[in-house]
């Protein structure tokens, strides 16, 4: 992630903001950072989660492209790869011209950050979006680590995530979505053992 730098942001400039590339941006703390496109590892695991999602959220409560406003003194946005939406939160964006969930609307149910490797990655998804999230109030977070080969589960409770760590063959446990059925290695195998060889 490179910072463009130059002057600090406000959330209103940032909303505004067009450079006329398809460059992907967030804000932190003011500033604004691109985002590198993702590796095809973890879009698959995160197309791979919106298949198994849609399963059983209506496909208006999921999106893969919302942007989050979290606190902090200075103006953040983070745009994790997948988003769960409570019937609540779906029904205010419905009238939004952009999918930001601004500090005023309800927190998303469960939010999926695929980590990237390197260390600068890893801090961002294990520490600052984790008390980010905490903060705003998302009831659940997952931290798939394709690096470590696990999944991080953080529910939120009083305030503050409490982890479950799951690997292999272990199921994942969700309290957003108790009928979801998927071990860690079919998350971070993206279900490839089950894709066969419908497309050569």
């Amino acid at each position: 992630m490179t910072a463009i730098t130059g002057k600090r942001l406000t959330l209103e400039e940032y909303l505004k903001y067009d450079d006329r590339t398809d460059n992907q941006y967030e804000l932190v703390a003011g500033e604004l950072v691109v985002m590198p496109p993702e590796s095809p590892k973890n879009v698959q695991i995160s197309l791979f989660l919106l298949v198994n999602f849609l399963k059983f959220v209506p496909v208006n409560r999921l999106s893969n492209k919302a942007e989050i406003v979290v606190a902090g003194s200075r103006a953040t946005t983070r745009i994790p790869d997948l988003v769960v939406l409570t019937d609540e939160l779906a029904t205010v964006l419905e009238r939004a011209t952009r999918s930001t969930i601004t500090l005023d609307m309800p927190p998303p149910a469960l939010v999926v950050e695929v980590v990237s490797p390197g260390k600068a990655n890893e801090d961002r998804d294990y520490r600052y979006k984790r008390s980010e999230y905490a903060a705003r109030g998302i009831a659940e977070y997952w931290i798939v680590d394709p690096q470590r080969n696990r999944v991080t589960v953080l529910t939120l409770v009083d305030g503050f995530y409490e982890e479950t760590v799951f690997t292999g063959n272990t199921a994942i446990a969700s309290t957003i979505l108790r009928e979801l059925q998927l071990t860690a290695e079919q998350v971070l195998n993206a279900g490839e053992s089950n894709a066969g060889d419908a497309i050569s």
